[in-house]
């Protein structure tokens, strides 16, 4: 499990790496969807890390507040399973 969690976050980061260069070079972006279904899946702190080290999703809503929604529940479902 924890070996899913570090990868997963590793990805999600250099997701949002990718899509700040996209959107920079104004080609195809990762899907806002998709984003968040990664944070949900896993991936929340590469994706808040990517946010805010890049710069990136931090003036949308739905990123600045749904994303650290998303982390909370997680390190609440994963402390009431240990």
């Amino acid at each position: 499990m924890l070996i899913y969690i570090i990868a997963i976050n590793i990805a999600c980061f250099f997701i949002m790496c990718y899509d700040k260069a996209m959107a920079r070079a104004h080609k195809y972006r990762v899907p806002e969807i998709r984003l968040l279904l990664l944070a949900a899946a896993g991936g929340s702190i590469g994706i808040y890390l990517g946010m805010h080290i890049l710069k990136h999703k931090t003036k949308k809503l739905l990123f600045t507040l749904g994303v650290p929604l998303i982390l909370f529940i997680q390190i609440i479902v994963f402390r009431t399973l240990h």
